[in-house]
């Protein structure tokens, strides 16, 4: 299967400046913000936007690591709830690599509404715009619409990050 680059290494690297600087805009004022990273590239995703964003402000922010399971995710290992004191009356980010069709933010964002939060937003370092649940990026890196066949392939590694579409 032949691949197509979308995103160099570089690319990325201005797209996590531009989003740490778009949250820090939108949420200055806030004691703490809190990204929840969805396992496993959403996480490393998160951490790249968390070191970035410390690199400018000394605004408290919290990462936390959020496990979904899509296939099964009312399994109860992996439903648990994570501790309401880490995220309650404070702005949360939910935060994954790729939008496919909206299922595993809709599934992310079920673990935070037992507990009042102030607010609840979604960032993304790839939108590919085929939504089956009525969810969207608040923060998206870079968007564009695939073929339903076609795949985007993330790939975080120390020095040679980069985004392809198979």
């Amino acid at each position: 299967m032949e691949s197509t680059l979308l995103l160099n290494h570089t690319q990325i690297q201005q797209i996590i400046n531009r989003m740490a600087y778009q949250l820090y805009e939108n949420h200055y004022a806030e004691d703490e913000i809190v990204l929840a990273g969805i396992q496993q590239r959403g996480y490393i995703f998160a951490q790249k936007i968390v070191e970035t964003f410390a690199r400018f402000s000394n605004q408290k922010i919290k990462l936390l690591p959020l496990e979904v399971e899509k296939d099964t995710p009312y399994d109860s290992v992996h439903q648990a709830m994570i501790d309401k004191s880490l995220f309650e009356n404070k702005v949360v980010v939910i935060v994954d690599d790729v939008l496919y069709s909206g299922k595993t933010l809709t599934y992310a964002m079920s673990r935070f509404l037992h507990a009042p939060v102030k607010k609840l937003s979604t960032m993304v370092l790839v939108d590919r715009n085929h939504k089956n649940y009525p969810v969207n990026a608040d923060y998206v890196g870079f968007s564009l619409a695939t073929t339903l066949k076609q795949h985007i392939k993330v790939m975080f590694n120390n020095n040679e990050n980069k985004v392809l579409l198979e």
